[in-house]
């Protein structure tokens, strides 16, 4: 029996272009906030500013508020989807992956989120931890299955 090919459709630059847009709109504000600053991260793993600490807790109160409004409001998507969002299990290796996560984080002064940022901004030593994220990313995903739940 002949199965249909799958098609893959064709991505042009320009139906992408509002993700382009939309990350170098992220990255000018990580930049203009400072969190992409080595020094500012220093700061905050060292207790001595609460400029980071503001605006992670900033984000944490946004995304519950507004992952509260979308259960309350069964918000649907722009497809027309409602948007679902599971209840997490707790794992004991939620608290070992956020040491070894917060440890690296300390370590080299840049979160993952950022990465690409300061990549940008010309802080190229930073490919060195990007490099790293994306092993570290490989190996999780490869030993998934035999670790520890």
């Amino acid at each position: 029996m002949n199965q249909p090919k799958a098609t893959i459709p064709s991505i042009s630059f320009l139906s992408n272009i509002k993700f382009l847009l939309a990350g170098l709109l992220f990255g000018i504000f990580l930049l203009k906030s400072e969190v992409i600053n080595w020094y500012r991260i220093q700061e905050m793993f060292r207790f001595q500013s609460f400029h980071m600490y503001g605006i992670i807790g900033s984000a944490v109160i946004v995304g519950a508020v507004s992952v509260l409004l979308i259960k309350k409001f069964k918000v649907k998507s722009i497809s027309g989807e409602l948007i679902s969002i599971p209840d997490k299990q707790f794992s004991k290796g939620q608290i070992y992956g956020g040491l070894l996560f917060g440890f690296g984080w300390a370590i080299t002064g840049a979160c993952p989120g950022p990465l690409f940022a300061q990549v940008g901004l010309g802080a190229t030593v930073v490919i060195v931890t990007l490099l790293s994220a994306i092993a570290g990313t490989w190996t999780f995903g490869f030993l998934k299955e035999r670790l520890p739940e």
